[in-house]
């Protein structure tokens, strides 16, 4: 069984429309997701929608390692911290860094684990992706900032020297996949320049453009990896 989890880019799409409603209850709270066969879909931001600082990520991975599920593959709207990456392009990352806020499920043991990204997992993902597009980059290091709001050209002058793009959830839901031995990999969708990597200035229009202007690819690279993964 396999999972899918979706952002704000897949916030309006038709793709798991005919898909069943479940309920599954954790420890850290419910969760809603559909799911189809050996296939299920997690909407990260839930219904009504809630911003990212206050996603249940515990809940959403926990929910899923009960359902019985094998891998993840996330879907992440970011930023660009490099001028070299256009909005448009979709990057496959392979490691991140959030030292400022790490989730766990590991609250009453000392226990450690070293986190690291599926590499074979992520190969796949690229390769599927690569048939729908040319724009897509495999590596790159994705930042996780707290939000809700965007960062300040201070912020991302700084960020820019570590990263190559910028997002609110990958890490924790990451880190936390990686907590239950979950491969886990990211798609993840340039939608802005990140504020004072452009000369022009950013927009919230822009990035809802560029949402949109994405979302038919991101829904065609599903529908592949669902083809191939679908028993």
């Amino acid at each position: 069984m396999f999972a899918i989890i979706g952002g704000t880019s897949l916030l309006d799409t038709a793709v798991f429309a005919e898909w069943c409603d479940i309920a599954v209850t954790t420890q850290f709270g419910t969760v809603a997701v559909k799911t189809s066969g050996n296939a299920v879909f997690l909407q990260r931001h839930g219904d009504p929608c809630l911003p990212p600082h206050r996603i249940g990520h515990r809940a959403n991975i926990a929910a899923l390692k009960d359902l019985g599920v094998e891998k993840i593959l996330a879907i992440n709207s970011v930023g660009s911290l490099k001028s070299t990456i256009k909005p448009g392009t979709l990057i496959i990352p392979d490691d991140f860094i959030c030292p400022w806020h790490v989730e766990t499920f590991f609250d009453d043991a000392a226990r450690f684990m070293i986190p690291a990204m599926d590499e074979a997992f992520a190969r796949e993902i690229f390769e599927i992706c690569a048939m729908h597009t040319r724009s897509v980059r495999m590596g790159g290091i994705y930042v996780q900032t707290i939000g809700p709001r965007l960062e300040t050209r201070a912020e991302i002058k700084m960020l820019k020297r570590f990263g190559d793009i910028v997002g609110m959830t990958l890490a924790s839901e990451a880190t936390l996949a990686m907590e239950l031995e979950l491969p886990y990999a990211s798609i993840c969708s340039v939608d802005n320049y990140c504020h004072g990597i452009h000369k022009t200035p950013l927009t919230m229009d822009e990035i809802v453009q560029n949402v949109a202007n994405n979302a038919r690819t991101i829904e065609n690279i599903l529908n592949t990896f669902m083809d191939r993964n679908t028993t």
